[in-house]
């Protein structure tokens, strides 16, 4: 009798013992589950149940992160994007959320706005001025004589004296300024306007002087004085019509002798509108501050034997170039 009872007592124990280590152990965890627990049910079956923990909340941008997070030594557009690019977008990456702020309605309630962020630069918005840009075009000044070209291996340097040929002295500036500019008529001259824009006119009864670059008509206009303006931006614009002036331009010094030429100037055609005429137009620096006392304009006669094509809403089309013409002449900025 006392067996059967020591008997009882031994596995009243280790059912004991199977209930408190299943109330104690856990697994491994697998994938949604955090570990498993076992018990015994009222039948005497050992059972087993998971073990699920509540998810931690995730912001957004963590989400995100954690997803597309890459080793730190992986180099690629991603994870380093292109800066200038970047900014561009606003400093958003591809796949991110876009910026928000949140606001509180008239019920109080918050909500959150999505935005994307302007991008444009202070010129674009129109708060601050384009910077202006100079016109690309041949300068000629004093000193600025190219390098001489090589002579031919095996040729004879006394060749243009033996010949009884004159070498060419100088170069483009000085030839320029052989034919120019003491001989030009100041009987009828424009004077400077201040910063507002005003006309020029090359018609029949404009003056002509042989130039270097041939004959052609021009008009003598006076800069401002050097205590008034030490540089500033000319803008020159030359109208179309029935063809168009292509002008180069020379800055001449208080005894009209050249003190720079400027000329092959790339021009932009502007094109016609229902208020205005189409146009050349070109940037040049000019400094009284430096002597330049006269601006002469002129044409070359190889100018005048070609055209401008553009293209408009009728396609492309080609502007004759002519020796006579309307411009405008407009101080821009100081320098």
């Amino acid at each position: 009798m006392l067996s059967k009872r020591f008997r009882n007592l031994v596995c009243l124990m280790a059912l004991a013992g199977v209930l408190l280590a299943g109330c104690q152990s856990t697994g491994e965890p697998s994938a949604g589950k955090d570990g498993y627990f076992t018990w015994v049910d009222a039948q005497g079956r050992v059972q087993q149940s998971p073990i699920y923990r509540q998810p931690e909340q995730t912001s957004p941008a963590e989400a995100y992160r954690q997803e597309h997070q890459a080793p730190e030594s992986e180099f690629n557009l991603e994870n380093y994007p292109d800066g200038v690019q970047l900014e561009r977008d606003g400093y958003v990456r591809p796949g991110e959320p876009p910026p928000y702020f949140s606001w509180r309605d008239a019920d109080g309630n918050i909500r959150v706005s999505y935005y994307q962020p302007d991008t444009r630069s202070a010129v674009e918005k129109g708060r601050i001025k384009p910077p202006i840009e100079l016109t690309p075009a041949s300068i000629y000044q004093q000193g600025t004589q190219p390098e001489p070209a090589p002579t031919t291996e095996g040729g004879d340097p006394d060749a243009f004296a033996i010949l009884d040929i004159d070498e060419p002295s100088g170069g483009y500036f000085e030839q320029w300024q052989s034919h120019c500019c003491e001989s030009l008529d100041t009987g009828e001259v424009e004077q400077w306007q201040g910063s507002r824009e005003f006309g020029l006119t090359i018609d029949g009864q404009t003056p002509v002087h042989d130039f270097m670059t041939g004959n052609s008509p021009y008009l003598l206009v006076r800069l401002p004085m050097a205590e008034e303006r030490k540089g500033f931006i000319l803008r020159l614009r030359s109208f179309a019509r029935e063809g168009v002036f292509v002008p180069s331009l020379a800055l001449l010094n208080a005894d009209l002798k050249p003190v720079r030429i400027v000329t092959d100037m790339v021009a932009d055609f502007v094109p016609e509108s229902w208020h205005r005429r189409g146009y050349l137009e070109a940037f040049v620096p000019v400094f009284p501050g430096h002597g330049e006392r006269w601006l002469l304009l002129y044409t070359r006669t190889a100018d005048t034997l070609g055209q401008t094509i553009i293209e408009d809403k009728w396609g492309p089309r080609a502007i004759r170039h002519v020796r006579m013409g309307e411009l405008s002449v407009t101080e821009l900025s100081e320098r």
